[in-house]
């Protein structure tokens, strides 16, 4: 989904927006892909009503849409080297860092993780951006057998930046041999800090996903 509009208030990759869609009481919060000056581009899957219902959208309706949610990722500590890893539905906030990572001149190393062959996308616009581009499929129908940590070895970093499933996530934390950056996925009542509804405990205490997340550092993340 491609939106124009007001987008000032993105400020970082890995921040996301929350879309009011009618006959429906919360706000979906989805993912921010890519955007510029005047653009949004959105990549969602449809798993629900909500999705649904924006599956259904035409050119030209309007959506009333929260911006600029959420922390994003810190480029500055990426190093050289940053190793960008997404699982399905956490691909699309890897775009934008990896396309900001690259006009930094940095060498950047994606590894994306799907299903099967058929929920392959987007591997093609990383690799026009530049990148090196591993995928990896569990049923071994596409790209390497297995998870995203199989396709790990061999591969120089200095840096994770990681989009997924929790159990995702908390394998790249224990196969991961640098610091990095997690973006964790919570239900959400608000989407900007009021409601506590997606608190979690952190090392350094209680955080909102929404507000303070949805990206934590892996020093302060507990399982």
């Amino acid at each position: 989904m491609v939106l124009s509009g007001d987008t000032s208030d993105i400020t970082a990759s890995g921040q996301f927006v929350n879309i009011l869609l009618d006959g429906f009481f919360l706000r979906r919060p989805i993912s921010v892909c890519d955007y510029d000056s005047e653009t949004l581009t959105l990549i969602y899957k449809v798993v629900g009503k909500g999705t649904e219902k924006m599956s259904t959208l035409e050119k030209g309706e309007s959506l009333d849409i929260l911006t600029g949610l959420g922390n994003g990722y810190d480029l500055e500590k990426s190093g050289d080297k940053p190793l960008l890893v997404g699982g399905g539905v956490g691909v699309p906030p890897m775009f934008n860092l990896c396309r900001k990572l690259i006009s930094q001149g940095k060498k950047v190393s994606v590894i994306l993780g799907f299903n099967g062959k058929d929920d392959v996308f987007y591997e093609e616009e990383f690799k026009a951006l530049g990148a090196e581009v591993y995928v990896t499929t569990v049923d071994g129908s596409y790209g390497k057998k297995g998870f995203v940590t199989d396709a790990m070895d061999g591969v120089e970093y200095t840096y994770v930046y990681s989009c997924g499933p929790e159990p995702m996530l908390k394998a790249l934390y224990n196969k991961s041999e640098t610091s990095g950056q997690f973006s964790f996925e919570e239900r959400m009542g608000c989407g900007f800090g009021a409601c506590m509804g997606c608190s979690c405990k952190t090392k350094y205490g209680n955080k909102r996903i929404c507000k303070d997340g949805p990206v934590l550092e892996k020093e302060e993340i507990i399982w």
